[in-house]
């Protein structure tokens, strides 16, 4: 996470992580949550050991949120097993960016919490 200026649509994935996370510092060093913002992409992932090396720690990328300012809509991803982006259906689109925050909660399809 950056420690930048927030915008307000930083600002609502800050809220939805800090939602996420556990309140248990304990917990938190064997799972956690965590975005990466580029300005138009967010990047959500799980935070947690390695299976078999626990002192190593991997970031597990499970949603893409994008911004294409020419269209002026926000576009949804969720990661698949091949390691490749696709858009999320039924709802890939939106021009707010708490509707994608909603879909990924509801997760109808079982593409972000499995």
């Amino acid at each position: 996470m950056k420690d930048q200026p927030i915008d307000i649509n930083e600002s609502s994935i800050k809220k939805y992580i800090n939602s996420l996370r556990p309140d248990d510092l304990e917990i938190r060093k064997k799972l956690d949550f965590g975005y990466d913002y580029d300005g138009k992409t967010f990047i959500l992932y799980e935070i947690r050991p390695v299976w078999n090396n626990p002192e190593e720690i991997q970031h597990i990328e499970y949603a893409k949120i994008r911004y294409y300012k020419s269209r002026q809509e926000w576009n949804l991803y969720w990661m698949r097993a091949s390691l490749k982006w696709e858009l999320y259906q039924p709802f890939p689109k939106a021009t707010h960016i708490e509707k994608m925050i909603t879909c990924i909660e509801e997760d109808q399809n079982g593409c972000f919490y499995g």
